[in-house]
């Protein structure tokens, strides 16, 4: 699977400074990750982003530093457990010739879930991070800031408990990614360096919130100007940088769908990682900065 197939990504303010490897390394193995405990809904914890088994949790490469954070989640479904609840309350009902109230109906609620989690599926997600200090950006391995928001905290905490608070923000630009991406539309002209792909997502933001799209379509359409015209927005489009890397840009600056093409396959028995990440990191780390400059250039706070 590759390193990271969708993105967002934050700045790092210009006047902090990180910790050491080592003392980063030592803090996160504190923090690993353990599986939930059988009444436990969710664990969350740091993994070595090698994948071997008690290795280091911070990886460097080519100057990059590699963290990965696992999510183990159980879902109680929602209707067994009004079912449950509802058989509780009419038992009640029977036993008193009362209705529960709301304090003890959920009371009762917790209690069927605690009863339910230890034969609950658990459902297993991992983010990998990467720390460009150079270029002092932070890149998270998710499909949307609201993804990515649990994951940034895990690390802020790390930081702060290191005594290295990292001001973090998202990265914002002079223009807005769905205007940008309605222009490239309506004139049919990509960005130098950039071409348009086939895939498109527009809503109207409006009421109604309609949704039109094209999959591997051509987009070189009169239509879809004049539904820019009657005030969709793009909010996916499909892209292509300098024939090397297809991505899915969004609305909120996230990118999705990344395919980095022409990559050697690695060698039996060598894991690879250290040539997917200087590949992901080496790729990414030129898309980025001409993706802001064709959006106007990033905002500064």
């Amino acid at each position: 699977m590759p390193l990271f197939k969708n993105i967002v990504f934050y700045r790092i303010a210009a006047d902090w400074a990180p910790p050491s490897m080592e003392r980063l390394d030592a803090q996160l193995q504190r923090l690993a990750f353990t599986p939930c405990q059988p009444t436990q809904e969710l664990s969350t914890g740091w993994i070595p982003p090698r994948g071997a088994e008690h290795g280091a949790m911070v990886e460097g490469v080519n100057g990059q530093w590699i963290l990965k954070l696992a999510v183990e989640r159980k879902a109680v479904p929602g209707a067994a457990v009004r079912a449950e609840l509802e058989a509780r309350c009419k038992q009640v009902e029977a036993q008193t010739g009362r209705k529960p109230g709301r304090k003890e109906k959920s009371e009762m609620k917790d209690e069927i879930v605690l009863t339910f989690l230890p034969r609950a599926f658990s459902k297993h997600a991992t983010h990998s991070l990467w720390l460009d200090l150079e270029q002092r950006c932070v890149v998270i391995a998710a499909g949307s800031m609201k993804a990515a928001e649990p994951v940034v905290k895990h690390l802020l905490d790390v930081m702060a408990e290191l005594g290295h608070a990292m001001p973090l923000a998202p990265v914002s630009t002079s223009v807005a990614p769905a205007t940008a991406m309605g222009e490239w539309l309506t004139t049919r002209q990509a960005p130098e360096g950039f071409a348009i792909e086939r895939d498109l997502e527009l809503k109207n933001p409006g009421e109604e919130k309609s949704v039109v799209r094209y999959a591997r379509h051509t987009l070189e359409l009169d239509e879809i100007a004049q539904h820019i015209g009657e005030g969709k927005l793009p909010t996916q489009l499909a892209m292509t940088w300098n024939d090397k890397v297809s991505f899915v840009l969004t609305e909120q600056l996230g990118i999705r769908k990344i395919d980095i093409r022409d990559v050697e396959e690695t060698p039996k028995g060598e894991d690879g990682f250290d040539a997917d990440v200087a590949i992901a990191t080496g790729e990414l780390s030129m898309l980025l900065p001409q993706l802001l400059e064709s959006l106007g250039g990033e905002l500064v706070a």
